[in-house]
Formats: C-alpha cells, structure tokens, sequence
C-alpha cells in the first residue's frame, strides 16, 4: 500500500476514534452532577434519619410519660380501693359493733320486761289474796253485848288482849269461819331466771351448756318472748359451730312464730349469712332485701347492704 493512500485512512480512523469516545470534559461534568445528586440523596437520608430519630425519641418520652401517668393512675386507684375497702370493713365493724350494742340493749329491754311482767304478776297475786284475806275477814261474826260484858267488867289497867293459845274459834264463836287463803306453792324458775342463766353462758362460749339452758327456757315457757331469744341464740351458736343448715331453722322460728321479737332483723341478716355458706345465694340475697324492705333505718339492714354490694363485684 503506497505512503499517499495510508495517511487518509490514518485520518478516517482518528476520525472514527473521536466520534465514537466523547470528549473528556463531558464525562467529568456527568460525574460531577452524578455525585452531587448522590451527595443529595445521601443528604437527604441524613435528614430523614435524624427526623426519623427525633420523631423516635419523642414518642418514646410520650410513651414514657404515658407509662409514668398510667403507673400513678394505677397507685392511685388501688390506694382508693384500699381505703374503700378499709371503710368497708370499719364500716362493717362498726355496725357489727352497733349491732351487738343494740342486740345487747334489746336483751336488757326483754329481760326488763320480763321482770316487771312478773312483778305484775305477784302484785296482782297480792291484790287477789288481799281480796280473799277482807272477804274473810268481812264474814267473820260481829261481837254482841253478852260478849262484850266481861271486857266492860275488867279491872282497870288490865288488858283486853286473848290469853296466850286462845283458839280462833273461841274469839269468833266458832261460827262461819273460813280459812285464810294459803300461798301457793313456789314454782320453778322463771322465764327470765333460765334466760339470765343460759344468755350469760353464752357470752361466756360455753355453748354446749347454753344450749341446753335455752332449749330448757322454751320447753318450760315456749309462748314467751324470751323463748324466742333463745332460738335465736341456738341459731348464733349452730352458725358459729359451722352448722349453717340447722341455724337457719333456728332463725326460721325466730321469723315465723315470734313477729314481735327484737331479734328479727338480726334473724334475718344471719339467716342470709347461713343461707349463703350454704350455697342458697339467691335465697341469701331475697332475705337480704327482705330485711332491707322491713327494717330499712335499722343498722342490720346497712350491714344487709354491704353484703349485697360486695355480692354484685364477685
């Protein structure tokens, strides 16, 4: 190939060559721009991760301060709880405290009551042997004039006194005399002696032995409001001894066959306790209310309501 013919295709293949590579200044301002877009973009990822961090950090002292006020919230209410249930119970002993105080009270008022019943009883014994002793007294012979002679006659200073072992007969004549009435015989003892005797038993946890002495009490004076106190009684001792099924035929004699006895609220209160641990809970909230219903400013029917409400949040 001659020397003329080789440098034109030289020339054609510079020519080529530059076409086909771009100039240096043009890829320098490419990857100029290209990395300041990528120094952008990593820019901009800082940016969202320092936000995204700060949006972090606040949400967690929100939940913090969440926690925290949750946390006081929490202390809070179960202080209240406690103090309610605190009240509850002062409540609940106070008038269980009350409770007895007024039972305690209606038994001195029953047992005063029986007294002046009998104190009733033996004037009325004495007015009727005062009646008897002046009806005989009345039929007894007045004195005529032949028997008065010798008291006329009697020597002054001397005494108009019967001698010594004198008999009736002669002082009357021996005519219409009756016999003064004798007292009757002495009885057992009394409702309220029995009642003394068994109730302070009681109080003293001798329970077999007031048992006994309060069944004594009704089987000797069963019409007599005492003998209801004593059913009731028995029922507090059998409940005590863990025998719910029995109290609560004991409270059941207090409600039927004494409705004028003291102890019916109570009777009904531990009537519901009985029927309750014995697994009777409806039939322990009907009597609940039913002693609310009959005896509603008593303190009985606010332990009744006590119960009932400690009963609804089980």
């Amino acid at each position: 190939m001659s020397r003329s013919r080789l440098v034109p295709l030289t020339l054609a293949a510079l020519l080529l060559f530059g076409a086909a590579v771009p100039p240096a200044h043009a890829v320098n301002k490419d990857l100029i721009q290209l990395q300041a877009q990528v120094q952008q973009l990593q820019d901009a990822l800082a940016r969202l991760q320092q936000s995204n961090d700060e949006s972090m950090g606040v949400l967690k002292s929100l939940v913090q301060q969440t926690a925290d006020a949750v946390n006081k919230m929490t202390v809070t209410v179960n202080a209240l709880q406690l103090r309610m249930q605190n009240q509850e119970t002062s409540a609940g002993q106070s008038a269980q405290q009350l409770s007895g105080q007024v039972q305690s009270l209606n038994d001195s008022l029953d047992e005063l009551k029986a007294r002046m019943d009998r104190m009733q009883k033996a004037l009325n014994d004495i007015q009727s042997a005062q009646q008897t002793t002046n009806a005989a007294l009345g039929n007894l012979p007045q004195a005529t004039g032949t028997t008065a002679a010798p008291a006329a006659t009697a020597p002054a200073g001397s005494s108009a006194q019967p001698a010594p072992g004198t008999p009736l007969s002669a002082l009357t004549g021996g005519q219409n005399q009756q016999a003064l009435p004798v007292p009757p015989p002495v009885a057992g003892p009394s409702a309220g002696d029995l009642y003394r005797a068994a109730y302070g038993d009681y109080m003293a946890g001798k329970y077999t032995l007031a048992t006994s002495e309060f069944q004594e009490l009704i089987k000797a004076y069963p019409d007599d409001n005492l003998s209801g106190n004593g059913y009731f009684y028995i029922g507090e001792m059998d409940l005590r001894s863990n025998k719910p099924s029995a109290a609560i035929h004991d409270y059941d004699h207090v409600l039927e066959h004494y409705p004028d006895n003291s102890k019916i609220p109570a009777a009904h209160l531990h009537k519901g306790d009985a029927l309750i641990a014995t697994r009777q809970t409806e039939a322990g909230i009907r009597e609940f209310r039913s002693l609310i219903q009959r005896f509603p400013n008593s303190p009985e029917a606010d332990q009744a309501r006590a119960k009932l409400s400690t009963i609804s949040r089980r």
